[in-house]
């Protein structure tokens, strides 16, 4: 048995509006939005009284997705720290090759974005960053050079 591909990653958020705006920004396009509750979704999930509400986010023309959520209840939990670094275990960080990774900066800073270090070049291939955006999540950001 093989895997066929990787649907989605899942990402929790506090403001689904402003999770979307923001990967809009970045230049995915809104799939799809929908609200996800009763006793089929709590049973996948592990969770009773599931209300929550999805947006699809996909890259136009590329394979993948991002499946943004906003739990209404339960609530979403925030975990400690709240603010995680970098190196804290599990899922966190998702990463895009732009075409340009200032503009990109540019245009995502009004909608939160901040650079959790710095834009770095690695060799003659890339440039690279990380930065926070909504939720706390983390993006990596890369620009092939040349």
């Amino acid at each position: 048995m093989t895997i066929q591909r990787m649907d989605n990653v899942g990402i929790v958020v506090d403001d689904l509006d402003a999770a979307v705006a923001f990967f809009t920004e970045l230049g995915m396009e809104l799939e799809g939005r929908a609200p996800i509750e009763g006793s089929w979704a709590g049973k996948v999930v592990g969770l009773a009284d599931l209300r929550s509400e999805v947006a699809m986010m996909r890259i136009p023309g590329a394979a993948g997705r991002l499946e943004l959520v906003t739990y209404h209840s339960p609530k979403a939990i925030v975990a400690e720290p709240e603010i995680s670094p970098p190196n804290t275990l599990g899922l966190h960080r998702v990463m895009f090759t732009v075409d340009d990774i200032e503009d990109t900066l540019a245009r995502l800073r009004p909608h939160g974005a901040e650079l959790v270090g710095e834009v770095t070049r690695y060799e003659d291939s890339f440039l690279l960053c990380y930065l926070r955006g909504p939720s706390g999540i983390i993006l990596g950001l890369a620009e092939e050079l040349g």
